[in-house]
């Protein structure tokens, strides 16, 4: 975010009054290593609109003129096309290369705060250049090391000027903080860095090497803001503490510290704006999980929810049918059976008649076909509704029932282990387990040309919660590589699996299929 240009024709002169003032207010904080004007020259033309710049630069030869005639000695016209004109020209060149490849203007990641820092040294080695390159055109007669001396502290001093002022100047210009944020920052500044600076002063007034031991532990508050306010925090209190070494250093009388002193400063200030920027991006990242997990877990329970409805829908559905599959049975075995009996009745009572005719073959053939019509029915009466899981209950039912017949009339072993209390079971279960294991039987006898077929259950409880394992298998020549799309035997047993909210997993055995199924139910039958 960019600083929006004034709504007003004399927006440009009103921004140079006010670069005007803030320049002569910061010129007396300048020292060899300290140079905070230079900083806010970089914020100022890096927040501000090209078009607005020679506003700017005028501005600041005024205040730099203004400065000379305080101090007795004005400036000429060659002075400041020479000595003053050049650095901020520089700067501004190097900046306005720098803006047309994104230069970032915030601080919001840590990969905007990396740009810029490495725009600020590419900036400053620039003007820096520009400065030693004047001065040996000025001072022929300087040495080699002193031109590599004054471009150090140039290097340095600029570059401190920046990382002292330029985060502030983005955070009030660019960014916002809630009220509750600084409430934080007023009182940790009261509880951490009053404290600090107080130490500060106390150690500074003893001998060495304590003063050296007490500048180096005034930055711990740094890192400690950078790590609980981010870098606005790191920002803010590393320009406090610097500001209170530099009037520690003036209020006992020190000599300013040296380039080791404030190399380091440099060093520390780059690490803790760097750790501050990653600790935002780290508290941005975890809210925003946050709120997704927030989200997640709202559409998972409603998932969960419309996973209920369904699987309420679908055994309403499987109660529906079973009772209208008792609805038919009963029917069927009141009208269909109550006829062929009859049928038969009247054939027995005729029997003597058709003898006497010559006709008894008739009548044994009638009694066949009677005969043949009754199995029939009760194969299709148990299919629609086991009677015998009625009259039985389950684990007779499985064991002796109708299945057994079934595979030992088709010439297979029916082995059986059961385990269990089956009134546990509520009779949805009941009738699920019964049906999983006729359809089971019915597909071997069908399709898998087996010899056995080996039914296992177990039922028990855990954690208030009947559990119903069924396995179920066979030896017989397993799956098809492709299932046949009109096949409804496995995907039906799946679905009422699914129904019951339980577990089905098909495991295609060598020989042989095998299924293992896991029925779960809150309420005792």
């Amino acid at each position: 975010m960019r600083l929006k240009p004034l709504p007003s024709p004399h927006a440009g002169p009103l921004l140079a009054v006010g670069y005007l003032i803030f320049w002569l207010l910061l010129w007396p904080t300048v020292q060899p290593y300290w140079m905070l004007p230079y900083g806010f020259r970089f914020g100022a033309l890096l927040l501000t609109p090209v078009r607005y710049w020679g506003w700017l630069i005028g501005a600041e030869l005024t205040a730099t003129a203004s400065i000379h005639v305080a101090d007795g000695i004005p400036p000429g016209l060659a002075d400041i096309v020479l000595g003053q004109l050049p650095e901020p020209l520089a700067m501004a060149s190097a900046l306005l290369l720098l803006k047309r490849f994104d230069l970032p203007s915030s601080l919001d990641s840590p990969q905007q705060m990396t740009r810029l820092l490495l725009s600020v040294l590419l900036v400053v080695a620039v003007t820096s250049a520009v400065d030693a390159g004047l001065l040996a055109l000025s001072h022929h007669a300087g040495s080699p090391e002193l031109m590599m001396r004054v471009l150090g502290e140039q290097l340095l001093s600029h570059y401190l000027g920046i990382l002292q002022i330029v985060p502030l100047m983005i955070m009030l210009v660019s960014t916002s903080i809630d009220q509750r944020a600084r409430s934080l920052l007023v009182r940790d500044g009261v509880l951490v860095l009053l404290p600090s600076m107080i130490i500060l002063l106390l150690l500074s007034k003893q001998a060495a090497p304590q003063p050296q031991f007490a500048r180096v532990l005034s930055l711990a508050p740094v890192l400690f803001f950078a790590f609980r306010h981010g870098w606005r925090g790191a920002s803010l209190a590393m320009l406090i503490t610097s500001l209170g070494i530099t009037m520690v250093d003036q209020h006992l009388g020190h000599a300013p510290s040296g380039a080791a002193a404030y190399l380091f400063l440099a060093v520390a200030g780059t690490g803790a704006l760097l750790l501050g920027s990653a600790t935002d991006a780290l508290r941005r990242s975890s809210k925003l999980v946050a709120e997704q997990n927030v989200y997640l877990g709202a559409v998972n329970r409603r998932l969960d929810q419309l996973a209920r409805q369904l699987r309420d829908a679908a055994r309403g559905n499987l109660r529906a049918d079973e009772e209208q599959r008792r609805h038919l049975a009963a029917e069927l075995h009141d009208e269909l059976g109550q006829n062929i009996t009859a049928i038969q009745t009247h054939v027995k009572l005729v029997q003597a008649r058709l003898s006497q005719a010559g006709m008894e073959d008739i009548g044994t053939s009638i009694n066949n076909i009677l005969a043949h019509m009754r199995r029939a029915l009760h194969r299709l009466l148990d299919d629609l509704r086991p009677a015998v899981l009625d009259e039985f209950g389950l684990m007779r039912a499985l064991d002796e029932g109708p299945i057994r017949d079934l595979l030992n009339t088709a010439g297979m072993t029916y082995h059986t282990e059961l385990h269990g209390d089956p009134r546990w079971l509520d009779d949805d279960m009941r009738t699920a387990i019964y049906r999983l294991v006729q359809e089971g039987a019915t597909n071997a006898v069908k399709h898998a040309q087996a010899s056995e077929f080996r039914v296992r259950l177990r039922i028990g409880e855990r954690d208030r919660t009947v559990l119903a394992l069924l396995d179920i298998r066979d030896d017989g020549n397993g799956l098809p590589s492709r299932l046949p799309r009109d096949g409804r035997g496995l995907q039906g047993m799946r679905d009422r699996v699914t129904s019951l909210g339980g577990q089905f997993r098909l495991r295609p055995d060598h020989p042989g299929v095998h299924l293992r199924i896991l029925l779960r139910s809150s309420n005792h039958g």
